[in-house]
């Protein structure tokens, strides 16, 4: 999911796989338990996909993944679910459009429910700058959505 989000397509994000599983098994023995083990795995492939891109010197748009859940599974009513379903789709097209720093910072910590201190670890950056990251992601999403929201953006300035 890292991989696709970061706009590889799906031949690269198979190749980046094999290589977090390597890195993985290989680098089992160094896990200390001390980030849980999602955040361990999370910060190996976002290296690992971080490094293909670099190596392979790629300028890619990143590609949301559809999410996994399903409109009717909220228990709202069917109106409200697709409404509620088309909101997410809109919200996550703009996420797309952001920078990829702040894109994946926005994903990690709203899709992937990871913590602040977690993000700066996948990462690989200091907690102030993984918290700047959000903030700015928010940011620019509020200005990109308020239009589309009928919201003025510079209501809370």
């Amino acid at each position: 999911m890292c991989c696709r989000r970061l706009g590889l397509n799906e031949d690269e994000t198979e190749d980046v796989a094999s290589e977090t599983f390597l890195a993985v098994y290989r680098g089992l023995s160094r896990y200390s338990g001390k980030a849980e083990l999602s955040t361990w795995l999370w910060s190996i492939a976002y290296r690992q996909a971080i490094n293909y891109l670099r190596k392979n010197r790629r300028h890619v748009q990143l590609e949301a993944e559809a999410d996994g859940e399903t409109a009717g599974s909220t228990g709202m009513d069917p109106t409200a679910a697709v409404l509620h379903e088309e909101t997410k789709e809109v919200v996550w097209k703009a996420v797309e459009e952001l920078p990829r720093l702040w894109a994946m910072a926005v994903m990690l910590f709203y899709k992937e429910q990871k913590s602040i201190a977690d993000i700066a670890k996948v990462m690989q950056v200091r907690h102030n700058t993984a918290k700047t990251y959000l903030f700015r992601g928010r940011e620019r999403l509020k200005e990109t959505l308020a239009p589309v929201f009928g919201e003025d953006s510079n209501a809370d300035k």
